[in-house]
């Protein structure tokens, strides 16, 4: 699983996750400790993802599986749109099919993000 964080100055960073079983059953807007993905001391929010396929997670949308629901607007839908439309989207909890998962920083720590990922890796 790829996990993107988003810092509170505007930069995004990839960071792929070997053992991501401790964030399956998390939902969207659920905060977690950063020291699950190698950023001690932070703190992150779930915003968003998408599954192997690239279905969108969707927060109004309860459990782990794809469903096909009539949208007008917000997470698989183009701005431009104007009707609405059925659509496949994923759940708003993470399971293993999860590729990637959206997250921002909510409460930062002592080192900056890139000192963290630029440790990691140094160690591999």
């Amino acid at each position: 699983m790829k996990v993107t964080v988003g810092d509170t100055d505007g930069k995004t960073h990839q960071i792929e996750l070997e053992d991501s079983a401790r964030l399956v059953g998390k939902k969207i807007g659920e905060t977690f400790e950063g020291g699950i993905v190698g950023l001690d001391g932070y703190t992150l929010e779930i915003t968003g993802g998408s599954d192997k396929q690239g279905f969108p997670m969707r927060k109004t949308i309860e459990g782990t599986g794809r469903k096909r629901t009539v949208l007008k607007s917000g997470a698989g839908i183009s701005s431009q749109d104007t009707k609405r439309r059925r659509k496949s989207i994923r759940g708003n909890t993470v399971s293993d099919e999860i590729e990637q998962l959206n997250t921002k920083v909510v409460e930062e720590g002592n080192s900056t993000v890139e000192e963290l990922l630029s440790e990691d890796e140094e160690e591999e």
